[in-house]
């Protein structure tokens, strides 16, 4: 096991207004302030974790993981109906004690390449 420096395939998903908006209101956010920051778990970390949890290299049991830790940093939000393309990274894979440290990072952009955010997350799986 141990898939660090793995990279996954591109992800491209357009930023729907009506998701938006449903999104928006299952936070309580204001649709008029735009597309809500935490959006980036559905269009970044949602597009991409797939496929490093059906990666067999992996071996990710959802038995036996804790999402322990998530932060997004933005360049920019993006816009209704904007296409845009993130790539999934494990960062870091590292076991000690019984327990897995997986670090999966996404970076999106927007289709003329301009960078919109990063997503970086941890996964503790114990062994």
């Amino acid at each position: 096991m141990g898939v660090e420096g793995k990279t996954y395939p591109a992800v491209s998903s357009v930023i729907e207004p009506a998701r938006v908006a449903e999104f928006a209101r299952a936070i309580g956010a204001d649709l008029g302030d735009g597309v809500p920051p935490t959006f980036a778990a559905v269009y970044s970390l949602g597009a991409t974790a797939p496929y490093l949890f059906g990666d067999p290299d992996a071996g990710v049991d959802f038995a036996k993981l804790l999402h322990a830790d998530q932060e997004f940093e933005w360049e920019r939000h993006p816009q209704l109906g904007e296409t845009v393309t993130s790539r999934g990274h494990v960062v870091s894979d590292i076991t000690r004690r019984g327990m897995r440290f997986l670090t999966f990072e996404a970076q999106t952009t927007g289709a003329d390449g301009s960078k919109i955010c990063r997503s970086r997350t941890l996964f503790v799986i114990r062994q």
